[in-house]
Order: structure tokens, then C-alpha cells, then sequence
């Protein structure tokens, strides 16, 4: 589907990558057997930081 290479997924027929075509998120469907696009948020998100602790499960 992809015409690029972008990060692991590397083509040998397309070793570069193509940002103006490609920067968005590919979706697989099983459910009507097709494929879909989202596009990538660029725009940042505010999150307040907190303190490490100690995982405990």
C-alpha cells in the first residue's frame, strides 16, 4: 500500500520517505476487507508532569 520507506518498514524500491503523501496512520478493517487512513496529530498535547514512583502490580 505504502510507496515510502519509514523507519523499519523499509522498501527497496522506495527507500525514501514521502512525508507530503504518507504522514498519516494506515487502518486495516477485517471487517469489510479495506483499508483507511487517519492523519497524525502534529499538534502537541499538554499533559501536567508527575513524579516517578515505584511500579507495583
Amino acid at each position: 500500500a505504502r510507496t515510502e520507506s519509514r523507519g523499519a518498514h523499509a522498501h527497496r524500491d522506495f527507500s525514501e520517505r514521502d512525508d507530503a503523501n504518507w504522514m498519516k496512520h494506515s487502518l486495516w478493517y477485517s471487517e469489510g476487507n479495506r483499508m483507511d487512513y487517519k492523519p497524525v496529530n502534529l499538534k502537541p498535547l499538554t499533559v501536567e508532569s508527575f513524579a516517578p514512583k515505584k511500579r507495583t502490580f
